[in-house]
């Protein structure tokens, strides 16, 4: 069985892709961080999804992106709430965005991968990013691609590292739909920005607002447990 490095957030849609690898065929090595975000309750669900999903091995990284600042997860910004409700621009990049981090974080799937004998890395970027994280466009992925090709012995030897993002096309609806087939139990998830000391979602940030509208149009019960 060849074997996928997973970047593994712990949210809804780092879990849909993880079972999109499962359903690939691939031994499952899921690879998350520690990197001082905000809402670290994530790094639970993402032992929780692993798990579930039946991976190998689950990596808990430490990498402090604090110090970079610039962000409402990493630096004391507050986190925007209800944005997308009040009609904020798709394509304005919005204070949650971290800088560089899929680029930090792929290039340790990356080495990591490389130690493994994998071939192949998944993570969880769809359709609904696109136009606010520039981490996020194909184009990023594209370029990540050539620099995996030219930047490693796996790729100067010809065993180049494909990346995968199986979400890509995908609103969240349509994601959590696949995810409902492919056997994801969204109970264990997080996908909050700014959850209370209990864990509990805010429910108003970005993320939760996609996440609610999006069980709503799949017509799938929303497990999230919300603050209040």
């Amino acid at each position: 069985m060849s074997r996928a490095v997973i970047l593994l957030s712990g949210g809804l849609d780092s879990a849909t892709a993880m079972a999109a690898a499962r359903a690939d065929g691939h031994e499952l090595y899921a690879l998350s961080f520690r990197y001082g975000q905000r809402h670290a309750v994530e790094l639970a669900a993402a032992t929780a999804v692993a798990r579930s999903l039946g991976a190998t091995a689950h990596q808990v990284v430490d990498v402090d992106l604090t110090w970079i600042g610039g962000s409402a997860l990493t630096a004391p910004i507050p986190v925007p709430k209800h944005r997308l409700d009040a009609g904020a621009p798709v394509d304005e990049i919005p204070v949650t965005y971290v800088p560089a981090r899929n680029t930090i974080f792929l290039s340790f799937a990356l080495g990591w991968a490389e130690v493994l004998g994998a071939r192949d890395i998944y993570l969880g970027i769809n359709a609904v990013d696109y136009s606010g994280y520039p981490d996020c466009r194909p184009e990023f992925l594209a370029a990540f691609e050539q620099v995996a090709r030219l930047g490693t012995r796996a790729g100067a030897l010809g065993g180049a590292v494909r990346l995968h993002a199986p979400l890509a096309g995908l609103d969240k609806a349509a994601i959590i739909q696949l995810g409902v087939r492919l056997g994801v139990d969204y109970a264990l998830t997080h996908s909050c920005y700014d959850p209370d000391p209990a864990g509990s979602a805010c429910g108003a940030c970005d993320s939760c607002e996609l996440r609610r509208r999006g069980f709503a149009q799949a017509g799938v019960p929303d497990p999230t447990r919300y603050a209040g």
